[in-house]
């Protein structure tokens, strides 16, 4: 191509500093709340789609991390969180510390710098010791802190990661106490009035323990994003279970099918009604990838069509779910060039870019290259939509791809 969108990407990721809750948490959570730790690595595992780590202690055997502690949760940094700069042979399951990892994965200025590496011009960023959608603070026994937390995290992201130094090129997306769906919908709201328009959300709730969103248990918090036009963002993984085929699978089994959650969380959606009560409603799925999606659309109309009468959706989803998906659902994609040769089976209007910027995944420092090749068959007005109009759109950005609250 004789020229390519400036990207506009919709799911990176920050690893966040030390100070994040240690700065704005109350003084009597200071030794209980999220704080970083130097300490061994004992053992790691991850197998089955469960990551075990086992922090040692002091004078342990075993190399050197910087662990993340809260309550009794010890999780270690990882080459996997950061893994942008090595090489794909170098990238291994291990602990690291800060100085291991590229500055730009929690160092605004070095972020802004490594975009424009990769031709990117704005990220919406997920968590990374919260986890894709919050639910390290859903598992705390300690409810109280944990809304602390939620709450930190989000004047983080808002006020730090997404403030004048980031100068509009970073997103803010949002975290809620998953364990109270009013306070969701509060914490929609007050970060609404400042400006943010998506917050995370669960691919499946019930693996963590909370209602299907086939109750109408989240009715405030999904009515809150309606009404606000907040995007609800769900990243594979957020329902920490990563898709996997037996206890002993090794993880290159899940990494090849890290999609089926999405697509079975898309279904879920589909067949729930909650697009037709809450008819503004926008949700996405952060690296899901999208050559998935025609057939499920395909096949959802099929039993929508032929099984409503049985299958327990004739009162409630009263239109087509290939009809819903147009106009409330939004696939991801870093690499996937199937799905892009039948996008137009997917709708274009309903694709968005990222890079997954500093996964072992992403596409960093060539993105752009990706993009050229995966998209040359498109007109170029196609592929501007697909880079970043589509998100400009969603996300309420300026004409220029910028957060208008920064």
């Amino acid at each position: 191509m004789e020229t390519f969108p400036r990207i506009i990407s919709v799911d990176d990721h920050t690893v966040e500093p030390p100070h994040v809750w240690r700065d704005r948490l109350p003084s009597r959570y200071r030794d209980t709340g999220p704080r970083i730790v130097r300490a061994p690595l004992k053992e790691m595992t991850f197998v089955g789609g469960k990551f075990t780590p086992t922090m040692g202690s002091p004078g342990d055997e075993g190399p050197l991390a910087d662990w993340w502690v809260y309550e009794d949760l010890h999780r270690p940094l990882t080459r996997l969180d950061t893994a942008v700069g090595y090489d794909r042979d170098e990238v291994r399951l291990e602990a690291i510390t800060y100085e291991q990892m590229r500055p730009g994965s929690y160092d605004v200025r070095e972020r802004l710098a490594d975009m424009d590496v990769n031709h990117v011009q704005s990220a919406l960023c997920f968590p990374t010791f919260p986890r894709f959608c919050g639910q390290t603070f859903t598992e705390a026994a300690d409810r109280e802190l944990g809304l602390l937390g939620v709450r930190a995290y989000n004047d983080w992201m808002v006020e730090e990661w997404c403030g004048p130094d980031a100068q509009g090129r970073l997103i803010p997306l949002a975290l809620v106490p998953l364990w109270d769906a009013e306070l969701a919908a509060q914490e929609v709201r007050r970060n609404a009035e400042r400006g943010v328009r998506a917050v995370c959300f669960s691919e499946i709730p019930p693996r963590l323990g909370l209602p299907s969103i086939h109750t109408d248990a989240w009715d405030p918090f999904l009515r809150a994003c309606d009404e606000t036009g907040t995007v609800i963002a769900m990243h594979i993984g957020s329902s920490s279970q990563m898709p996997s085929t037996s206890a002993d699978a090794p993880p290159a089994v899940g990494s090849t099918i890290t999609f089926a959650n999405c697509c079975f969380s898309m279904v879920d959606w589909l067949m729930s009604g909650a697009f037709e009560r809450f008819p503004r409603l926008k949700i996405m799925y952060a690296e899901g990838q999208i050559g998935w999606i025609p057939y499920i659309l395909e096949r959802a109309d099929v039993v929508w069509e032929e099984n409503r009468g049985w299958g327990g959706v004739a009162d409630k989803v009263l239109r087509p779910p290939s009809e819903l998906f147009a106009e409330h659902v939004y696939g991801c994609f870093f690499d996937d060039a199937f799905g892009l040769r039948n996008v137009e089976s997917i709708g274009v209007p309903n694709v968005l870019y990222e890079t997954d910027y500093p996964h072992s995944d992403s596409t960093w420092p060539k993105s752009r290259e990706v993009g050229e090749q995966q998209m040359g068959h498109l007109p170029a007005e196609l592929v501007e939509r697909i880079v970043r109009g589509n998100a400009i759109d969603l996300l309420g950005l300026t004409d220029e791809g910028l957060w208008p609250g920064a």
